[in-house]
């Protein structure tokens, strides 16, 4: 398996974070911004998501996959935990990696409801479990144990429902200079147009600071959710990515996943 140049990497691991953020999670599929829902007390969840990613630098191109199993259990009403370990491929310029992500364990924890209001508010933190050497510096995830944790509103409008993120994390790696924080702000409306069809949208904004250094990465999504039934849903969506690095990384990632509730 042969190592990404430091060029291609750094944007392909931008892209990551920011088409990828929602996979630990998986949050409401396909979108990055989670919701407020839970399992309850003894509920399971079951959630598979692909995605596929092209990005675009001055650099060259790269092509980030990614294939994300969770489980979720519900430990109480409004208290959610959950694993999570992703497969990632990284492809550019004939240089290839791939090999499983960092694992996460996370819960969700619905704090505050008004159900006169049709508003909730939850918690949202996260472990992420080292990678070896050998993969994170193939590209792979952070070589040191990693968190991050995301504050959550959820709002029931007349059209469907409006989400709303606000996150921090720590992201920890061998090499002192990629030490990073990442924080990240987003906004997803979704509208129900049936009982089985609801389409979503998702803007949002994600900086990564390293070693004195910031990037900003926005984003843009717009999907689909099919629910043939109370317990299974489907998912598509198409995200666009771009940086504001020097030279900027454009960036194009569709998202496809099932969900089972039992």
């Amino acid at each position: 398996m042969s190592r990404l140049r430091p060029a291609l990497l750094r944007p392909a691991l931008a892209l990551l974070a920011a088409a990828s953020a929602a996979l630990p999670a998986l949050a409401l599929q396909p979108l990055v911004t989670d919701d407020t829902g839970t399992q309850g007390a003894g509920g399971q969840q079951l959630e598979l998501s692909w995605s596929r990613g092209r990005l675009h630098t001055g650099a060259g191109r790269t092509a980030v996959h990614t294939l994300a199993p969770t489980y979720t259990y519900g430990l109480a009403e409004a208290l959610d935990a959950y694993a999570s370990l992703p497969y990632q491929s990284l492809r550019g310029d004939g240089s290839r990696a791939r090999g499983w992500g960092n694992a996460v364990l996370g819960a969700k924890w619905r704090f505050c409801e008004s159900p006169a209001r049709r508003t909730s508010l939850a918690l949202k933190p996260e472990l992420l479990l080292p990678v070896s050497p050998a993969r994170e510096a193939a590209g792979l995830g952070a070589g040191k144990v990693s968190a991050q944790l995301t504050a959550i509103l959820s709002q029931e409008m007349p059209f469907g429902a409006l989400h709303a993120n606000l996150g921090w994390g720590r992201e920890r790696s061998h090499n002192a200079a990629d030490q990073a924080t990442l924080r990240r702000v987003s906004i997803a409306p979704v509208w129900s147009l049936s009982s089985t069809f609801q389409l979503v949208a998702d803007l949002g904004l994600e900086s990564r600071q390293a070693d004195g250094n910031g990037v900003r990465t926005h984003f843009v999504e717009l999907g689909a959710i099919y629910s043939p039934g109370p317990d299974l849903d489907f998912a598509v969506g198409a995200l666009r990515t771009q940086d504001n690095a020097a030279p900027r990384s454009q960036g194009t990632t569709l998202t496809a996943g099932v969900t089972w509730r039992f």
